[in-house]
C-alpha cells in the first residue's frame, strides 16, 4: 500500500522544484496546500488515468499529480502564455512524464481534453464572471468525453468567510472573485447534463472550500 500524501511532504517537493521563483510567485506555490485541499484532490486521480488542468497556472497541481498519484499523462490549459511557458519549462526538467500545455481563450476549450479520464477546475470558477460561467460550463460539458469526471474545487459564497477570499485575491491576483455556493454550482453542473457523484466542504484555516465530483 502507497503511503499517505501529506503537507509536508507537498511543500518540500513543490520548494525543491520551484527553488527559482520570486517570493510572492514562491509563497503562493509552495505554500498553497496549507490553504487548499491539494490532498483529497490529488487522491481523486485513479492509477493510469488522463488527467486534465482547467486553469493550471504554472503546472503546480500536475506536477504534484506526476509525483503523487499515478496519471498516464498530463495535459494543462492557461489563458496566459507566460503561466504556459513556465510550465513547460518545469516540465521539460522532467521528460519522462507524458505532458502538455496549450493556451486558451477563457472560453473555448482545446480538443486534447477529450482525452481526459478526469478534468480539474480549481479556484478557477469565481474567476469566470456572472456572465461567461454558463457558457463557460456547457462548453467545458461539451468537450469531455462520455464517463469522464469533472472535479471542481472553489470558494464556498454561502460561508461568511468567503471575505478572506476575496481579500486574498484582491492581493495576490489584483481582481475580486464573484464566487458561487456549492448549491448553485451543483445546480450549474447538472443543468449541463452531468451527474453528482460526491460533495464535500473543508474550510482550511479562513478558507471555506467546496468540491464536487461529477461524470458526464
Amino acid at each position: 500500500m502507497s503511503q499517505p500524501i501529506t503537507n509536508a511532504a507537498l511543500i518540500q517537493f513543490l520548494q525543491d522544484n520551484y527553488a527559482s521563483t520570486g517570493f510572492v510567485d514562491g509563497l503562493k506555490i509552495k505554500y498553497r496546500s496549507l490553504i487548499c485541499p491539494f490532498i483529497s484532490l490529488l487522491n481523486q486521480i485513479k492509477p493510469g488515468e488522463k488527467v486534465g488542468d482547467v486553469g493550471c497556472g504554472s503546472g503546480q497541481f500536475l506536477l504534484l499529480a506526476t509525483q503523487f498519484a499515478q496519471p498516464k499523462s498530463v495535459f494543462g490549459i492557461e489563458i496566459s502564455e507566460k503561466l504556459i511557458d513556465n510550465a513547460n519549462a518545469l516540465f521539460n526538467k522532467r521528460a519522462h512524464h507524458d505532458f502538455g500545455f496549450s493556451k486558451y481563450d477563457g472560453i473555448h476549450f482545446p480538443e486534447n481534453l477529450r482525452e481526459m479520464d478526469v478534468i480539474f477546475l480549481i479556484d478557477v470558477l469565481h474567476h469566470v464572471g456572472s456572465k461567461n460561467r454558463e457558457l463557460f460550463i456547457k462548453n467545458l460539458v461539451d468537450v469531455m468525453k462520455p464517463g469522464a469526471r469533472l472535479i471542481l474545487k472553489d470558494i464556498d459564497k454561502a460561508s461568511p468567510f468567503v471575505y478572506f477570499n476575496k481579500l486574498h485575491d484582491m492581493i495576490f491576483a489584483g481582481e475580486i472573485g464573484s464566487e458561487i455556493s456549492l448549491a448553485d454550482a451543483t445546480a450549474l453542473l447538472q443543468k449541463n447534463g452531468l451527474r453528482i457523484t460526491e460533495q464535500s466542504k473543508q474550510r482550511m484555516y479562513v478558507y471555506p472550500h467546496y468540491s464536487i465530483v461529477a461524470e458526464k
